[in-house]
């Protein structure tokens, strides 16, 4: 990785994040902490992949903690640790940039974290069936970049990072200019030669009608398995299948379907369960 392209990413959002913290407010106290080096251990405390590493680093570099190197914990983003090995990493910090950035860099990572263990769950079913697993844009507001990379950490693939890198047409886009047909020819009027259209479905009849449009992505909404089947029985060659809605580990397998190409989960970044990491340090 590079640490210079980081830093300059990183920059604008470890500026809010610690803005949160309002170092400013009592600048006598956070300049008079000491800056004796102190020895740091990153604790894995939970079964996870470790996601997340590039954030945690750089909140204290952003504090100036200049001999922190990212290359140091390459070999450990994206490892897979089990609580029982009680596992370690060790640096060191000065003590006033240690106890100033650990609370956000350790949210920063015990969040990524959460969500790459969470979709490598997915994953890990998903993978003997060929089948893909999708975020959505269902992100936390400012942290889109670091879930949709913990996503990626972690196995899952990204559907789109923005509206415009894909032009996907929804329910709501179906009422405002009257169905299907003209809620497609909205989008293709945009002239995105390279952008490709999606279109949402929810029953056998609109299948019908965007596969007469010669669509290649659609996504079933809320099919159940058996309309999957169904589905994809009428799939041409060429056309992709995404399913989305009401997935969760339980009952993924039921959504494994011959011929289905990927299963898009929202819940991978609003609703994967915490995992547990901490930092303590000495003299």
């Amino acid at each position: 990785m590079n640490n210079m392209l980081i830093a300059t990413a990183l920059r604008k959002d470890l500026e809010l994040y610690f803005s949160e913290d309002d170092l400013a407010r009592n600048i006598f106290y956070t300049s008079s902490l000491p800056k004796d080096m102190v020895q740091c251990s990153l604790k894995i405390k939970d079964d996870m992949i470790l996601a997340g590493l590039p954030y945690f680093v750089e909140a204290f570099r952003y504090l100036g903690a200049e001999n922190l190197k990212l290359e140091a914990f390459e070999q450990y983003e994206g490892k897979k640790f089990l609580k029982s090995e009680k596992a370690e990493i060790k640096f060191e910090l000065p003590f006033s940039i240690a106890l100033t950035g650990e609370r956000i860099a350790l949210n920063l990572l015990q969040q990524a974290s959460s969500i790459a263990t969470y979709t490598n769950q997915f994953v890990e079913i998903a993978k003997e069936k060929g089948v893909s697993i999708l975020d959505t844009r269902k992100t936390t507001p400012g942290h889109r970049s670091l879930e949709k990379y913990a996503v990626r950490i972690g196995g899952g693939h990204n559907h789109r990072l923005g509206q415009t890198d894909l032009w996907m047409v929804k329910d709501n886009h179906k009422s405002f200019f009257g169905g299907v047909k003209q809620a497609v020819e909205f989008f293709q009027s945009m002239k995105g030669f390279y952008t490709p259209i999606e279109v949402e479905v929810h029953n056998m009849d609109e299948l019908d009608d965007v596969l007469s449009l010669g669509i290649r992505h659609i996504m079933l909404d809320n099919f159940t398995p058996e309309m999957i089947e169904q589905a994809v029985a009428k799939k041409p060659s060429g056309v992709t299948f995404e399913v989305s809605g009401g997935i969760r580990l339980s009952n993924l397998n039921e959504y494994l379907i011959d011929g289905l190409d990927a299963i898009s989960v929202g819940a991978l970044t609003y609703g994967a369960p915490s995992v547990d990491v901490s930092l303590k340090y000495h003299r």
